[in-house]
């Protein structure tokens, strides 16, 4: 318990289920390396009553099958107490194993059972979802002082088999938990926790590379830079991540070449494409499995799909959102980099400062409500796109970073810098956004305003050109 860093609310979603004195089925559900199995040991360590993860299906030296999986099982049961017998022949067999242990260990007392990546264990064939269903239906569910859990990092076999069951498990859920990756105020307690002093421009920067991932979190080094730390992890030899990229994807999808796909071509425009844009640019069509495809990866959090600012339904947009995902494909993935300490010697090159600035408009983006709480409107209820302005004859095309559309008439139009100083803006700058405005205010209604907003990292240098702007948000204020 003294390990675990945030999931305050978490934390305290599970303490009151293990206290209700009733049946609780728990689905735990997030990214690959998010915490979800740390988060639950951590909490019940000592109050486990069975604990069992699943074999993953994707192992290159042989396909794992189902009797792979129940000799797994097994293993599990005996460790726990079982009497050893025979491994279970399917799965309706090892559900009653595990049940007869477990009435057999009972003392009244609550018994938390722990079953981690359940997915991997639905192989093929293997009626493993009907045998799990007629578990808790007819045994689980009528004992009080049972709470089981189950996790897994293939969201969306979670949220199909589990969270949206329309069959034997419809409604038998009685609590869900999405796990997140930490936000930057997390992470900057993890690395205090660590002993590993950062400043904030530091913080963000990590953020922007590791996306708020504890499990890659922990791999750095005290008594190193950052930019130490990402050329070890990245660009030395035997770098720890650098194939993590394929481990991933590997581990969640049975076809994962198909998905890596879809995420090395989101990667080349970061406003993101349209479906069929996307389809084409694959060269596949854009039907039933392509759907299956996107969904998959958007329940995974890879990428998401928004609506830019003024525009159609039709013109849904997919964007690659994974902070992991987007500095691997820029920087590791068909690059060639033979310089072990690339990131060091690059540090003020355009290259990483043209990727700090796009990256940085994802960071801010997850960390909206900080930046509504630094401008005071916290309880205003808002909506938060960005806007791409098509070019035609008479105008250039643009990009608005964010637009935080307000319910009290309010718009900021929020300009994005990730520096190293504060910003001083020139007479273009103020050229530029004086167009933004004036552009936005045609699309909006007479009654709203606008409140062109500076998001930075420093700050904002006055001069001539900067009372533009109505406020400013620091990084500071993320945290």
């Amino acid at each position: 318990m003294n390990n675990l860093i945030g999931r305050k609310q978490e934390i305290q979603e599970l303490e009151n289920l293990y206290n209700s004195k009733k049946a609780e089925f728990i689905a735990i559900y997030g990214r690959r390396r998010v915490g979800k199995t740390f988060l639950v040991k951590e909490l019940f360590q000592d109050k486990m009553a069975f604990y069992h993860s699943g074999l993953s299906p994707f192992d290159k030296e042989r396909k794992i099958g189902l009797n792979d999986q129940l000799e797994a099982f097994y293993a599990s049961l005996v460790q726990y107490g079982m009497g050893e017998s025979h491994c279970p022949s399917s799965w309706a067999e090892a559900f009653l194993m595990l049940g007869r242990l477990l009435d057999g260990l009972n003392d009244g007392s609550r018994q938390v059972i722990f079953i981690d990546e359940l997915p991997w264990m639905d192989t093929p064939r293997s009626k493993f979802m009907v045998a799990f269903e007629h578990f808790w239906n007819s045994w689980g569910a009528w004992r009080d002082h049972v709470m089981l859990i189950v996790c897994g990092s293939a969201t969306s076999w979670m949220l199909d088999n589990l969270i949206n069951n329309k069959g034997g498990l419809y409604d038998r859920l009685t609590w869900q938990i999405k796990l997140s990756p930490f936000s930057l105020g997390e992470c900057k307690a993890f690395f205090e926790s660590k002993n590993i002093p950062m400043s904030d421009y530091d913080l963000v920067e990590a953020y922007m590379i590791l996306g708020g991932i504890p499990y890659y979190m922990n791999y750095f080094q005290k008594g190193k830079s950052l930019a130490q730390n990402i050329d070890a992890l990245f660009f030395a030899p035997s770098a720890k991540l650098v194939m993590e990229f394929d481990r991933l994807f590997g581990s969640l999808f049975s076809k994962p070449d198909d998905f890596k796909a879809v995420v090395r071509q989101l990667a080349k425009r970061h406003t993101g494409f349209t479906r069929d844009e996307l389809a084409k640019s694959l060269g596949i069509k854009a039907g039933g499995n392509f759907s299956k495809t996107l969904e998959a990866l958007t329940a995974s959090d890879f990428i998401i799909s928004y609506h830019p600012f003024g525009q159609s339904k039709k013109e849904i947009r997919y964007k690659l959102t994974d902070s992991f995902c987007r500095f691997y494909l820029d920087f590791i993935d068909d690059q060639n980099v033979t310089d072990i300490a690339f990131w060091q010697h690059n540090q003020n090159k355009p290259q990483l400062n043209a990727w700090r600035g796009f990256t940085f408009e994802q960071v801010c983006f997850s960390h909206v409500n900080q930046i509504k709480k630094a401008l005071g409107v916290e309880n205003v209820v808002s909506s938060e796109s960005a806007w791409i302005v098509r070019g035609d004859e008479d105008r250039k095309g643009a990009q608005i970073d964010m637009l935080i559309v307000r319910d009290d008439r309010v718009v900021n139009l929020c300009e994005m810098k990730f520096l190293s100083k504060a910003f001083e803006p020139d007479a273009d700058d103020d050229t530029k956004l004086r167009t933004r405005i004036a552009t936005l205010q045609e699309q909006l209604s007479p009654k709203q305003t606008i409140h062109l907003t500076l998001v930075t990292t420093i700050g904002l240098k006055q001069n001539a050109h900067s009372g533009i702007f109505q406020q400013t948000v620091t990084i500071g204020s993320l945290f």
